[in-house]
């Protein structure tokens, strides 16, 4: 198999910035994909761009957590259990583990998947913002509910079935293959996609980082690319002032806006014979078959 890449834009629906930077990056076929956030305060402008172009591949962006002062936002259903003493969703996902009542959660989730549906999107995939549904701060995991959401819809989700070694984020993790297993096992039992690999890189901007340091890190992951289908996100927004002065490391999307159109980055893509695919790809070539016994399998594991 060739090296297949999927640039992820998160976040759609977010920010006025976010959304105009991920408009004008699918427009121009720079990216693969989006995933959009139905609590944002952004939503209901990205999601009429989705409804206005559906070839775009735009997913859903399960949000619960909302972790930046400057953009907070609530849940869709208002389960008092879901936010903080300000009533917006948790900052940290720690936290969001920790008080958020199990099927407030469901509930959610499944509102999240109907507003997207409600306002003319039809989702390519899924994925999570900050990871809060993976387990990751207390051992916490909604993947079950998530899988099941997504099997019912047909719909990939962002997992990864290995881990590049060279990743230095994901392989530092203890376990973390073996956790995995379990996970894509469940979701190949459900039928639900997913690709091969994620790539990870820091959100924010590290010290001595800068535009060029960080154009260099990204490029070189071209040229390493494992073959298979490998995911990697980015956060792009344009320049904005007011969000650059309260929002830490504005700036590091706005770096990432730029590199989409940056001629190095598309001569880094053609020169490593990276070929740019989405979700539809994983869909209709990753997914294994769903089992019968899968709703009763799902029903025993939700039920413990």
């Amino acid at each position: 198999m060739s090296k297949l890449l999927i640039l992820n834009c998160d976040d759609f629906g977010q920010s006025p910035s976010a959304n105009r930077a991920i408009m004008h990056l699918l427009e121009e076929r720079l990216v693969s994909s989006a995933t959009i956030m139905p609590p944002a305060q952004g939503f209901e402008e990205a999601a009429a761009w989705c409804a206005r172009h559906p070839e775009a591949s735009v997913g859903l962006h399960l949000t619960f957590t909302s972790e930046y002062d400057a953009v907070r936002f609530a849940g869709l259903t208002g389960h008092p259990s879901l936010h903080d003493e300000s009533g917006h969703m948790y900052k940290t996902v720690e936290a969001f583990e920790r008080g958020a009542d199990p099927k407030a959660v469901s509930r959610e989730m499944r509102a999240q998947f109907e507003a997207v549906a409600r306002a003319g999107v039809s989702i390519t995939h899924a994925d999570n913002h900050m990871g809060s549904l993976y387990g990751t701060a207390t051992g916490k995991s909604y993947l079950p509910q998530v899988f099941w959401y997504c099997s019912r819809r047909g719909v990939p989700f962002r997992l990864f079935r290995y881990v590049d070694p060279r990743d230095r984020m994901l392989a530092a993790i203890p376990g973390v293959q073996a956790a995995l297993g379990k996970a894509v096992a469940l979701a190949d039992t459900l039928g639900v996609g997913v690709p091969d690999y994620l790539l990870s890189h820091p959100y924010h901007v590290e010290e001595g980082e800068t535009y060029e340091s960080f154009k260099r890190m990204l490029i070189a992951k071209l040229y390493e690319l494992p073959e298979g289908v490998c995911e990697t996100y980015i956060h792009p927004a344009t320049p904005d002032e007011r969000m650059q002065a309260l929002v830490p490391s504005w700036d590091k999307r706005v770096w990432e806006y730029r590199l989409m159109q940056d001629d190095d980055f598309a001569y880094g893509l053609r020169d490593a014979d990276v070929t740019l695919t989405t979700y539809r790809y994983v869909h209709e070539h990753l997914r294994r078959p769903r089992l019968r016994s899968a709703g009763k399998l799902l029903r025993t594991l939700l039920s413990r």
